[in-house]
């Protein structure tokens, strides 16, 4: 039943659809009354008359229909004729400057008269074209699909923003556009946006690195001699840059001025600070140096001044004398020529220490990991680590891969040690049964991507760093405890200290001695860079540690396959500008080989900088570059940071500007070489 309803529920609808009434169905109706009238009835005379009603009714509806028809038809007509005057009343007065052209060749086929002003015409002219009057124009952008043009376009002294639309004239032909632009003269907004950021405040907090070496010694009329000096550095390079000026510690200054000073300043690269600064040397010699952060594009004062004292803590950690500009996403490093500025207080060690060791003993387990390629600082560091932890209880293992470090022959010794027998695991194992309470130490990198596992820093969230590298851009930033001193010599100097602090002599262990001692004297070059009266210090407890000198001297003996590897490189070596030496191998290499290398090309009378340019198994080319002096060889070349580009100076003679044909040079160049390559070899195939 309830289908049978459901059936005829179409035949209902048509039903209705049939009965819905209207004119045409009631004259049908009268049509068939009147003619049963005729067969039925008797009077004849009605359905005449019903026939003539019928008819009459026809008539008047077939005229009053073509009578609304007219209507509305004259109604249309008057409305797009309205419609067609209104639009071409608000084309030609339309208040901004409008043209319609050809892409293809510029020409103008319409514009209004407001255009005609914008363009010094008053009136319209035939073949006009829109590059001709105004050459800076280009409609590129319609083409890209582009509805506003990416850049102001500055004409006449007024500048536009330049909006419009692609139309296609011809949909048989793809190659018939219009394009249609509206032009906003914008030259009032982009003065006050312009004068809106060069008046922004920009926050420069300036620190005396070395005030307490300068003022040692001195009587306190010559203690204010000299901080005036040094102040009267800062004021002169505050002239003319208006601003706010004032000491608000003993060793630190805030400086506030407007952003249209900075672009100044980055040209100048801060010379004209740091060297004025540096010519104040205390009676004893020493140098006055400063280090500057900057902090900029914040949004408030408050965050910009949080920007300049991490541009303050990253110039330190760097070496001190020299400037960093911090915005939200990127620091821009300028200066960092001079050497780093050692610090004889043992404070800040002392702290480092006390806080290492709670770390450690608040830790289910303690891992060390350094960097990638490993070598005798990094595992002597980590032996350091090892020390401690034992001696406060705590398991500690160390991270590192066997097959990628240049350490073996330290770390096979250690292995005969029963307290490291078992003290080795893979990054894979540690990141396996790392724990909530697991305390990774980092060693000798302060840099995420050169750890030597990833996946390791990311897990574990109690991390603490011991590194002596400058500090780059991209850090780590989760570390719990760092302990980064760039005056360092070495990672093992820095742990040597927390030694001092934490364990008794008696407790370390020889070769944890030996290990730590290898890598002072691997990255002092036997005492002869990079050494102060610090590094001395952690080498003497070293050695009354138990550390065997020429136990340590065999710890850097290399094997005779790398040194024949590096006396090749050697030979491949120049002098160039008469004291840097540079060699380029043809042949993949070592890196190891390759900064052995370099380090002993500085033996080289007269030479204060070597590098080794050689290529990698991969296609990549890598530079290892050492120097002594004044030549600090990390500013030569230009660098990324925060994935953002930044020219720097470069080792090398401007013979010519830098054009960008030279790109397609280069590449001509190495499909010339990969040819020449692969005809070479196939000569010596087809030979052999």
């Amino acid at each position: 039943m309830r289908d049978s309803k459901v059936g005829n529920v179409p035949n209902e609808s048509k039903l209705q659809r049939a009965l819905m009434p209207n004119s045409r169905m009631f004259l049908l109706f009268l049509i068939v009354f009147a003619v049963l009238t005729f067969f039925f009835s008797d009077r004849l005379w009605l359905s005449i008359g019903e026939g003539v009603i019928i008819l009459l009714l026809i008539i008047y509806s077939v005229i009053m229909r073509a009578r609304k028809r007219r209507t509305l038809e004259r109604y249309i007509e008057s409305v797009t004729y309205d419609t067609e005057s209104a639009r071409n009343n608000t084309l030609q007065n339309f208040p901004l400057p409008m043209a319609v052209f050809r892409p293809a060749d510029s020409q103008v086929i319409w514009a209004n008269q407001n255009f005609f002003d914008l363009c010094g015409r008053h009136k319209p002219s035939v073949d006009m074209r829109i590059t001709d009057v105004i050459p800076e124009f280009s409609g590129r952008w319609l083409l890209e699909g582009n509805t506003q043009c990416p850049e102001l376009l500055e004409y006449q002294g007024h500048k536009y923003q330049i909006h419009g639309n692609l139309v296609r004239t011809n949909p048989d032909d793809a190659a018939s556009y219009m394009g249609i632009t509206y032009w906003v003269d914008v030259t009032d907004y982009e003065k006050i946006r312009l004068e809106y950021y060069a008046s922004r405040p920009v926050i420069a907090v300036i620190v005396i690195d070395n005030y307490d070496e300068l003022i040692r010694g001195l009587t306190d009329r010559k203690r204010n001699e000299m901080r005036d000096a040094i102040e009267d550095k800062l004021l002169q390079w505050c002239e003319g840059k208006g601003g706010f000026f004032r000491r608000y510690d003993r060793d630190r200054y805030l400086y506030v001025f407007e952003e249209r000073h900075l672009d100044e300043l980055r040209e100048n690269k801060f010379a004209s600070l740091l060297d004025s600064v540096r010519s104040v040397a205390s009676p004893s010699g020493i140098r006055a140096t400063v280090s500057v952060g900057i902090g900029r594009d914040g949004d408030s004062l408050d965050e910009n001044y949080n920007f300049a004292i991490l541009g303050t803590e990253m110039a330190l950690s760097r070496g001190g004398d020299q400037a960093v500009v911090k915005n939200r996403v990127t620091f821009e490093f300028f200066g960092g020529r001079g050497g780093e500025v050692e610090r004889r207080t043992k404070v800040k060690s002392r702290v480092m220490a006390n806080a290492l060791s709670q770390l450690i003993q608040d830790s289910s387990k303690v891992y060390v990991m350094g960097h990638k390629f490993s070598d005798l600082d990094t595992l002597g560091a980590a032996a350091g680590v090892c020390c401690i932890a034992r001696k406060l209880g705590t398991p500690c293992r160390i991270v590192m891969d066997a097959n990628k470090t240049a350490a073996g022959q330290l770390r096979d010794r250690m292995l005969h040690v029963p307290e490291y027998a078992k003290a080795f695991l893979t990054p894979q194992e540690a990141y396996l049964h790392a724990d909530s309470r697991t305390l990774l130490v980092v060693v000798d990198t302060n840099r995420p991507d050169q750890v030597e596992n990833h996946n390791l820093l990311e897990a574990c969230t109690r991390v603490a760093v011991i590194d002596h590298h400058r500090r780059a851009a991209t850090y780590i930033t989760n570390a719990t405890m760092s302990f980064h001193e760039p005056y360092a010599s070495s990672a093992c100097e820095l742990m040597t200290e927390l030694l001092e602090e934490l364990v008794e002599q008696p407790d370390i262990l020889r070769v944890e001695a030996e290990a730590m001692l290898s890598g002072i004297m691997l990255d002092t070059k036997d005492f002869t860079v990079r050494t102060g009266e610090r590094t001395f210090e952690a080498a003497a407890f070293l050695r009354r540690a138990g550390a065997d000198t020429s136990e340590v001297k065999k710890l850097l003996q290399t094997d005779m396959e790398h040194t024949v590897a590096r006396y090749k490189i050697l030979q491949t070596a120049s002098i160039y500008r008469a004291d840097i030496a540079i060699a380029a191998p043809t042949e993949p290499q070592d890196r190891i080989v390759a900064a052995q290398a370099a380090d002993e090309l500085l033996n080289i009378a007269g030479v204060t900088a070597s590098m080794v340019i050689y290529p990698m198994g991969d296609g990549d080319v890598f530079i290892s570059a050492r120097s002594i002096g004044e030549l600090n060889v990390q500013l030569a070349g230009p660098a990324y940071y925060f994935g953002e580009y930044y020219k720097k100076p470069t080792i090398g003679d401007a013979v010519r500007p830098i054009e960008p044909e030279d790109i397609r040079r280069a590449d001509r160049m190495m499909y010339a070489e990969s040819l020449l390559a692969l005809a070479l070899g196939l000569l010596i195939r087809g030979i052999l």
